[in-house]
């Protein structure tokens, strides 16, 4: 409720969807906040501890609009959560937050607060559920080209290719593109080996949770959707037993891993 004190604004990665998997801090300040603003898909997650409250939600392509709704409720005074799925600054609402008060309220940093509450990822629990597939530097890329031209893409997906990072696709396809993800595999299949190891993740930590652990060229693309995270492994990246494990260099470092050294 509006006292009359400074407004606040705080932008809140809930994890990719497992309520067990969103932090304490996140919990803690979606529970303080008198309005909580998000697409609908993600507040309906976070319905058990948001009762009460006043609720914002608006469908996909509106982000813009979640983003000045919540702007001007915390210029009225209000402490405001701006959910988001993941991490607020990977893909998310942080960085719009900021271009949005830039360009049209550049006022608005003296009459309110605004903190980032980070959040664990699609990438980080779908890597945990893989094994230990991002042990050793990699590349996040998005092949959405709704707001990144396709050609920009295909650079980026060339560079982390021939420089050998392991390489995790976000937003791998959708009805409108379904073709864009075997693009990229065989652009990446010009630097590396068909049986590279590739881990498919759907859903992660929701209800409907789905992996896949298997090889680059037989990546199950029906199978894939927007919900999927993608992680091809590098040149030195295997499977083992039911984990996909990327090597570190620990190994050539060290002469044994017995537990004695």
């Amino acid at each position: 409720m509006n006292t009359g004190s400074r407004g606040r604004l705080c932008i809140v990665g809930i994890g990719p969807g497992d309520p067990d998997l969103m932090t304490l801090k996140a919990r803690t300040v979606i529970e303080s906040s008198d309005t909580i603003v998000g697409y609908t898909k993600y507040i309906d997650l976070i319905g058990d501890i948001i009762k009460g409250k006043k609720v914002v939600s608006t469908g996909m392509t509106h982000e813009i609009q979640r983003c000045i709704l919540a702007i001007e409720d915390a210029l009225k005074g209000n402490t405001v959560s701006l959910v988001c799925s993941g991490d607020p600054g990977i893909y998310a609402m942080a960085g719009l937050v900021f271009e949005i008060m830039k360009e049209g309220y550049s006022d608005a940093l003296s009459g309110m607060d605004i903190s980032i509450v980070p959040g664990v990822t699609a990438l980080t629990a779908s890597a945990a559920l893989l094994g230990a597939p991002l042990m050793h530097d990699f590349a996040t890329i998005s092949l959405s080209d709704r707001l990144t031209p396709w050609a920009l893409i295909e650079k980026r997906l060339y560079a982390a290719s021939e420089a050998d990072f392991v390489i995790a696709l976000y937003n791998p396809r959708s009805r409108g593109r379904r073709d864009h993800l075997r693009r990229a595999v065989e652009i990446v299949l010009e630097f590396r080996s068909p049986s590279t190891p590739a881990g498919v993740v759907r859903a992660a930590s929701r209800e409907n949770e789905e992996v896949i652990i298997t090889r680059i060229d037989s990546i199950p693309y029906d199978l894939v959707d927007m919900e999927s995270t993608v992680i091809i492994g590098n040149s030195e990246t295997f499977v083992w037993d039911r984990f996909v494990i990327t090597p570190r260099g620990y190994n050539k470092k060290y002469s044994r891993f017995d537990g004695n050294k």
